[in-house]
């Protein structure tokens, strides 16, 4: 965007200027929020496709004054909706909120004159005056310069030492002044500003989808297509048959009771389970799915400083030279370091390490990144210590290259500690620093200090098949050093600016075999993010500062120190409140452990929704009524509420199965099949015998009494009495058996002994053998209470349906067991020549 140079900068704009370029949009506004409005939040959460199935239907039970069921359905599809758009109107607000720049007032020249205004009131082509601690709020050149001009740029490249800038260099936003002042032309103000973009950026909506929910996603929609085929057909025959509102009924309570909705609902608290799991173990989970996506990863991606080091210098070593011996060396070095009257990182480090009396301290010339050097004048004499580079032509002596170099390829911080002659003077006549001759005294290395849990973390990720990449703004070399030291293959480094002329392929290529990145930007994080998934990586990307949000809303999953920057903090999915690398193990096995229980789950939800059609299509097909009623199907709160819900708290943190939708298949298909098949003729044999008695004049009266109470209709007086009384004793015999059968078939996913252990091996854990237990128990209730009987649409225990169910259930487990370890279906329906990825 150019800039107006009919006016001299100098003097900067006059008012009614800046108000018309205020008006023609030019002023350096807020970022605006992101781009879902709470109306798009909430229409696409409500009105996604799986809710609107519900939602009809609820309308249809609604209609046919089913108020229970209908509530249900319609209550469950909102508690989905809600939960979904209150998670993302969280984020979206937290994203709104999030801003790079202060608030502080800036200094601006109007009207030929410094006035104080907030940095929204800034227009393209102002010109502010910037100070040592000033944040700069707009991009532009610096104009001029007062002392020697030092910007930080850490908080936008991760670049950890000041940056010197002389008049004619760009000074960006979001960078702050640490040394000098002078005046900045604002060329890039707001949206088009360095930390507008970055805004922007990091506001963007971008919550993937994990492989688990994508799914049971496609699983649901294809029962949904499979029950709405299934009900057609029902329907259709209904229709031929007279189409009576009860057979209505009946349709509209498959259509409620199939659907597997409870899965969704499931997931939802499973996930905040195992984010209250994760919090106790020092990670905040912010975006709730990524409880399980972090058990996904195979690729981890961090920043350096603050995340695999603590952000502060250790020394390494004090080597003395020039005729020094080692405990004067160390006592020079200590008590120059105890002179510092502007500490620094380098200078705390040394002081904390060595003791020393502090100097008599006449001049100092404080540490600069332009110098690269600090001393002191004190009547001990002179003193220097700065970069060997730095110090080079004004030292005389010992060659100190080979010490240098040796200790650099480490990836150490190398120091030179000189030493003047008498009390020489460290600047020029004007003031300015200058170098007299030195003599050096000691070499000094300091090493980054690396986070205690770092080695270890990186050998378990090592262990379980993860790989770790550092991507840094500081020097490759040093970068490898370090990672080496954390125990990486650093192998060779790659610097940030060899990125650029890649195309996507040559990227995709390097990102492959290199696992060190140094003096990369953001848009170079974010490229190597984009590389690694692209080539199929599931990656997280672990930073603190706020080069970093780009690369860590790209990631599957984005993890933030809690020590770092607030944007950094607010665009993760996974926060480390201990600042910990470690925490993120814990959350891998939590993650598991989800995935491995509702896998479980799904197993079972998807055994009870086939076998439950199969059956409805194999009676509708031989005329013998309907097989369940709406109150019947409120048994699966038995057979897969209760169960799933435990079974997935239950769920051991081992490798998930990487052929779900595979397993799902070689187990519910021949579940389904046996034990529809089982049950129809359970349901057929007892309708048989019991329309036979009822038209038998020998029937007892007390029977018929019991059946005129179950179906409200009069023996001898309703043509339908007969019918109606074998369908609901045939549909208890039915529900018995198939609720026996669902018992069992948990014990098969879990067994508890080899006698079960047909479709997986033993388990030690007991838990599910006891819940088993009790929900027999509590069917037994289910039964032999009249009251919960007649709610669920069952007729009181009688003889006959024992007699069918009981040995029905022991051929149904021999034939299953036999299925499941001889892998007859298998065999027959091909299902091994599935593919073996889910």
């Amino acid at each position: 965007m150019a800039v107006d140079t009919d006016r001299p900068p100098a003097a900067g704009l006059t008012s009614a200027e800046a108000l018309r370029r205020a008006r023609r949009g030019e002023s350096n506004a807020a970022v605006a929020g992101t781009s879902r409005s709470y109306a798009t939040i909430l229409r696409t959460n409500v009105f996604s496709f799986f809710n609107l199935v519900l939602f009809v239907i609820g309308v249809a039970l609604l209609g046919l004054g089913r108020y229970s069921d209908a509530l249900i359905s319609v209550g469950l599809g909102l508690i989905n909706a809600m939960i979904s758009a209150v998670q993302e109107i969280r984020a979206k607000r937290k994203l709104d909120r999030l801003q790079l720049l202060d608030r502080a007032p800036v200094l601006v020249l109007r009207d030929g004159a410094e006035v104080e205004l907030t940095p929204e009131e800034v227009v393209r082509g102002d010109v502010l005056r910037v100070r040592a601690g000033d944040q700069v709020v707009v991009d532009g050149p610096l104009l001029d310069a007062d002392g020697r001009v030092e910007t930080d740029e850490s908080l936008l490249t991760g670049e950890s030492e000041p940056v010197a800038k002389e008049p004619g260099d760009d000074l960006r936003s979001g960078s702050l002044c640490v040394r000098g002042a002078g005046h900045q032309l604002a060329r890039d103000v707001g949206a088009h500003s360095y930390a507008g973009r970055l805004t922007a950026d990091a506001r963007r909506a971008s919550t993937d989808r994990t492989p688990l929910q994508r799914r049971i996603e496609f699983v649901v929609r294809l029962v949904i297509a499979l029950v709405v085929l299934m009900s057609g057909a029902i329907l259709a025959q209904a229709a031929l048959e007279g189409f009576t509102l009860l057979r209505t009924v009946q349709i509209t309570a498959v259509l409620s009771g199939l659907v597997p909705y409870g899965l969704f609902f499931l997931i939802a608290v499973a996930y905040t389970a195992g984010a209250a799991a994760i919090g106790a173990r020092g990670a905040v989970v912010q975006q709730v799915n990524a409880v399980e996506s972090v058990s996904n990863v195979d690729v981890v991606c961090t920043d350096k400083t603050g995340t695999l080091t603590t952000g502060r210098l250790t020394l390494d070593e004090v080597v003395p030279v020039g005729g020094w011996d080692a405990a004067a060396a160390r006592a020079a070095v200590g008590a120059f370091a105890h002179s510092a009257g502007t500490p620094n990182l380098t200078s705390a480090a040394l002081a904390d390490a060595l003791p020393g009396a502090p100097l008599t301290v006449r001049d100092e010339v404080p540490f600069a990144s332009a110098l690269r050097w600090s001393g002191v004048v004190a009547a001990e004499g002179t003193w220097v210590l700065g970069a060997p580079d730095a110090l080079a032509a004004r030292l005389s002596g010992p060659e100190l290259a080979a010490v240098v170099a040796e200790r650099t390829a480490r990836g150490l911080r190398v120091l030179v500690l000189a030493r003047a002659a008498g009390g020489t003077a460290l600047r020029d006549d004007d003031g300015r620093p200058e170098l007299p001759p030195l003599e050096p005294v000691a070499v000094v290395a300091l090493a980054d200090e690396l986070r205690p849990e770092v080695v270890e973390s990186i050998e378990r990720f090592g262990a379980e098949g993860v790989r770790v990449l550092v991507l840094s703004g500081d020097d490759p070399a040093t970068v490898a050093a370090l990672a080496r030291r954390a125990g990486l293959d650093a192998g060779e480094p790659v610097a940030g600016a060899d990125l650029d002329a890649l195309d996507d392929a040559a990227l995709d290529r390097l990102v492959a075999r290199s696992t060190v990145f140094g003096r990369v930007a953001p848009e170079q994080k974010e490229r190597i993010v984009t590389a690694l998934r692209r080539t199929g990586g599931y990656v997280a990307m672990i930073g603190d500062g706020v080069n970093d949000a780009r690369a860590l809303k790209r990631a599957h999953v984005g993890v933030a120190m809690r020590s770092g920057s607030a944007v950094c903090r607010d665009v993760a999915d996974i926060v480390l409140v201990d600042d910990s690398f470690a925490a993120l193990l814990p959350a891998r096995r939590e993650g598991r452990r989800i995935i491995n229980g509702i896998a479980v789950s799904m197993h079972v939800f998807l055994a009870r929704v086939a076998t439950q059609g199969v059956v409805i299509l194999a009676v509708t097909m031989l005329g013998l009524g309907f097989p369940y009623s709406p109150t019947q199907v409120g048994l699966t709160l038995l057979t897969v509420g209760v169960p799933t819900l435990f079974l997935t708290f239950w769920a051991r943190s081992d490798e998930p199965d990487p052929d779900l939708l595979g397993d799902l298949a070689r187990f519910v298909i021949p579940a389904a099949l046996v034990t529809a098949a089982f049950g129809t003729a359970v349901y057929a044999f007892l309708y048989q015998r019991l329309s036979q008695g009822l038209s038998d004049d020998r029937t007892p009266a007390e029977v018929i009494a019991e059946f005129e109470s179950y179906t409200g209709l009069t023996y001898g007086a309703d043509t339908d009495f007969t019918e109606a009384a074998a369908t609901i004793g045939a549909q208890t015999g039915l529900s018995t058996f198939v609720v026996l059968a669902s018992f069992i078939l948990i014990l098969f996913l879990v067994p508890p002994t080899r006698f079960f252990a047909a479709w997986t091996p033993p388990t030690a854990d007991r838990r599910p053998t006891v819940l088993v237990a009790a929900l027999l128990v509590a069917f037994a209730a289910v039964l032999f209470v009249p009251a919960l009987s007649d709610y669920f649409g069952l007729t009181g225990p009688a003889a006959p349906v024992f007699t069918a169910v009981l040995p029905a259930l022991a051929s149904w487990f021999a034939v299953l067991s036999a299925t499941y370890r001889w892998k007859v279906l298998d065999r027959v329906l091909g299902l091994g020549e599935l593919p073996r990825r889910g």
